[in-house]
């Protein structure tokens, strides 16, 4: 089967490392091209209603939502805060090219790559040895086993790495030494306990994971049929890139509910933690669910469309598309060395 060229085998495939290695690339190449336009958006945002002292707001480098705090109220330098006036998205690209170089649109990237890069590691690679390990055991055949290992890869990636988001946030929303950290984290533990360490990682997973089993489940069916329309033995990268991009794109579509969900739920819990905001009744996933519903329709549910398929759809595709060509890299190089060696 075709999709069998890009797994790791014992025949001829490539290392757990070489895995990292490319989803690795992958994750920066698509944090480059993604960022930009999510930089746009809250310049935009920041200039309709301006960010208040300690007021949070979601940054997605195509790759991870993250959770930013504004510092200084009316004063704040920092770069969702210049005085730069605009009149569209496109006016915006220009203008911050133009007046504040074009670095600018690449805006607060790096401080979130610290977490996005490893989770997207740690997800594409348990994905992978988790499709080869329940194909080995199922057999190949089995239709339903990229949603299970998709599923149970994103399950793995969020429960690793959402106590370190929440210490990031708390890290920003002011300056803490590690000492003092440590000491916030303690007293956190003390009062509410462990699973503290966890606080929004529900709506996360409610949204994360069943995006994740869709989208594996979409990709490997149109990667084959794409293949066997193009009579091609293995995906290239232009099959990679469309099956992403379809794939991402019914993903997206599918959970919008969760995401609209797990987006106010963010602000929320950032709020609590930054402004000292008392918990409503509607921090509870499914209550929020339900308010939406209530305040706006079925409709509100499914708010920001077009904003979030704009952005996933080819943020999936960049970061299957060089993630698949980086195992083919490595295939070839291993198959090189191997044959040298003979």
């Amino acid at each position: 089967m075709m999709s069998e060229n890009t797994s790791v085998s014992p025949a001829g495939g490539i290392t757990p490392l070489q895995q990292m290695l490319a989803s690795g690339t992958g994750a920066l190449f698509t944090s480059l091209f993604v960022t930009p336009l999510d930089v746009v958006k809250i310049r935009l945002q920041a200039q309709r209603t301006p960010f208040s002292k300690g007021k949070c707001f979601v940054y997605c480098n195509g790759l991870m939502d993250h959770l930013y705090v504004c510092q200084n109220g009316s004063s704040c330098t920092a770069w969702y805060k210049s005085p730069t006036r605009f009149t569209g998205t496109l006016d915006a690209f220009v203008k911050i090219t133009r007046y504040e170089g074009i670095r600018s649109l690449w805006s607060g990237l790096p401080p979130t790559l610290v977490m996005a890069v490893p989770a997207t590691v740690i997800y594409f690679t348990s994905y992978d040895q988790l499709r080869d390990y329940l194909r080995c055991r199922m057999g190949s055949q089995g239709a339903h086993v990229p949603l299970v290992a998709g599923a149970l890869a994103r399950l793995g990636a969020v429960t690793v790495i959402s106590p370190l988001e929440l210490i990031r946030t708390k890290m920003q929303s002011r300056p803490l030494s590690y000492r003092e950290l440590r000491v916030c984290i303690q007293s956190s533990v003390a009062q509410d306990g462990w699973l503290s360490l966890w606080r929004g990682w529900g709506p996360t997973v409610l949204r994360d994971v069943p995006f994740s089993a869709l989208y594996w489940f979409n990709y490997e069916l149109v990667k084959e049929w794409l293949c066997r329309q193009s009579r091609l033995d293995e995906a290239t990268f232009m099959v990679s890139f469309t099956a992403g991009a379809v794939s991402g794109t019914v993903a997206a579509v599918l959970t919008l509910p969760f995401d609209v969900v797990k987006t106010q739920r963010q602000i929320e819990l950032g709020d609590r933690d930054t402004l000292r905001v008392a918990a409503s009744k509607s921090s509870s996933t499914w209550l929020l669910l339900r308010r939406i519903r209530a305040e706006s329709g079925t409709r509100g549910l499914f708010a920001g469309f077009l904003p979030r398929v704009i952005k996933v759809a080819p943020a999936c595709a960049i970061m299957i598309s060089t993630y698949e060509f980086g195992k083919t890299f490595f295939q070839k190089l291993n198959q090189e060395r191997r044959l040298s060696s003979l």
